[in-house]
């Protein structure tokens, strides 16, 4: 494995999804997708479904596929908003403690079926546990009840007050009972049906044509194609095979340019150098500080991202304005050897340790990423060595199980501050670097609680503090994305949360 960093960067693309600006593809003949007799696609993913039940699915890479056969209550729309979906409307209670969904008449599953009351309540209890106890999405474990009002109206009592949480009723609708066999035969009510699935290949979606969503979608199939690597998805391509590809390298950009449209746009992704707080000398906050001071960002920005990162040092997103605080001068954004050398002394790793970095092999931005942070390591005495696996593993081992060192990878963010802040709190089932922090915990439940704009933002601003203090782990950036499309292809929309959203997708004359 090559650990250097200063020779010719691969053409590789890597994985990067969610956007946060509207652009919508020019070259439309009529506007009607029906220019072509072949009325389908490929588009080029990166890794496997780790399942196709959408309220089990981890992978933000599998999520962005689900989005275009699963719908919830309300859903993103290309602006950052919410706007309703299986909901024609809905209203919050004053005390922020009652939210009554008005459900859209005439909806179909992809099985035929009328989506009805007890389908939404179905699956609001599955995912906040009141079936069997285990909440399957964490925000929602805040449900006390979900009660029929009448066959058109659900009401969902609540534990407490969160302005946040009306984003969390994206959650999967899915047909009553039916949680046993969504992770085989998937039905939804989205703008495409499931139609077949194979492991490390790929996954083909058919066009419903009982959408709810009149002249929508304009495709009659997407085929999502796995690539495995860069060099592949950059091949293809080339030759046509494949028609959009979203994560490109900047070297893949400059190679497509005048043979694709290449399009950019910021993410709400944050990628970081993620430590186990849990394992020493890790969980030492010194050599967690000196790791932080240690690490060049604007190298890593211009030889990864080609300088199109936004560099970070916590986690949240800055476009999220007015819960964000910028605080790159704690550690700088240039090395500062000298002080990282002083506090591996202090911590009693003068002479240095061994460091294993996990990342995921087919994502070669993270790849390169830990190449740069391998060289950089080295200067402190820090022997770093990449270790690849596929994602699957990764999953298994590093996310859920915690098994590791130090990892490279991006969290994906929802348009609410809390969702990223949520994964450090102690208890939280996705804290999966092990931070403590009492501190931490007592504020993030302040700003959970709070109903004032501003106090809740002051309480945002204070745990990014803490998080960036105790070095919880190394944030570096919130990268850009470029994304290839066939100039035959029109309407794509960018979004600001992590999804494909193909429904919109049509071939040009």
């Amino acid at each position: 494995m090559k650990t250097g960093f200063h020779g010719k960067k691969k053409l590789c693309g890597f994985l990067f999804t969610a956007l946060l600006s509207m652009a919508v593809l020019g070259g439309c003949a009529d506007g009607t997708g029906e220019s072509s007799e072949d009325n389908s696609i490929v588009v080029g993913i990166q890794q496997d479904i780790d399942s196709l039940d959408p309220h089990k699915a981890t992978a933000a890479g599998t999520k962005e596929i689900l989005f275009n056969i699963f719908e919830g209550l309300v859903k993103p729309d290309e602006n950052g908003s919410l706007i309703n979906a299986l909901a024609s409307d809905y209203t919050i209670s004053e005390d922020g403690l009652v939210y009554t969904f008005a459900l859209r008449e005439g909806v179909k599953f992809h099985n035929g079926n009328a989506v009805t009351a007890e389908d939404v309540k179905y699956s609001l209890e599955r995912v906040s546990g009141l079936l069997d106890g285990t909440p399957l999405i964490s925000t929602l474990s805040t449900i006390q009840a979900v009660d029929i009002i009448d066959e058109h109206t659900v009401q969902v009592t609540v534990g407490s007050a969160n302005t946040e949480l009306i984003y969390s009723f994206v959650a999967a609708i899915i047909p009553a009972g039916s949680g046993e066999e969504e992770g085989t035969d998937p039905i939804g009510t989205g703008p495409f049906s499931f139609v077949s699935y194979e492991p490390l290949k790929g996954i083909t979606l058919a066009k419903n044509p009982d959408y709810w969503q009149e002249g929508l979608p304009k495709l009659d199939s997407v085929e999502f194609r796995i690539m495995g690597d860069g060099d592949t998805a950059l091949m293809e391509l080339q030759g046509g095979t494949v028609d959009f590809y979203a994560y490109l390298t900047d070297s893949q950009a400059q190679a497509l340019k005048n043979s694709h449209q290449v399009l950019s746009s910021p993410t709400n992704m944050v990628q970081a150098l993620f430590l186990n707080n849990a394992v020493e000398p890790l969980n030492d906050v010194r050599v967690r500080q000196a790791i932080s001071y240690a690490l060049d960002k604007n190298e890593i920005n211009d030889f990864v991202a080609g300088g199109n990162g936004t560099l970070i040092s916590s986690a949240m997103l800055p476009t999220l304005k007015e819960y964000y605080v910028d605080l790159n001068d704690t550690y700088g954004s240039a090395a500062n050897v000298e002080k990282a050398m002083e506090l591996m002394a202090d911590a009693g790793y003068a002479d240095g340790f061994d460091l294993e970095i996990a990342i995921v092999s087919d994502y070669p931005f993270h790849m390169q990423t830990g190449e740069v942070i391998v060289e950089q390591l080295k200067k402190i005495g820090i022997n770093a060595a990449i270790k690849g696996m596929d994602n699957n593993t990764w999953l298994e081992q590093v996310y859920n199980g915690r098994n590791f060192e130090a990892t490279i990878t991006a969290l994906t963010s929802d348009m609410t501050p809390g969702y990223l802040m949520n994964r450090f709190v102690t208890d939280s089932k996705k804290n999966f670097i092990n931070f403590q922090s009492a501190e931490y915990d007592e504020i993030y439940l302040k700003a959970q609680n709070a109903l004032d704009p501003e106090e809740k933002a002051g309480y945002y601003k204070e745990l990014q503090k803490i998080l960036c203090d105790e070095a919880g782990s190394v944030f570096i950036q919130t990268p850009a994305n470029q994304t290839a499309i066939s100039k035959s292809l029109a309407g794509y929309k960018f979004y600001p949360v992590y999804v494909q959203d193909m429904s919109t997708v049509y071939i040009a004359e």
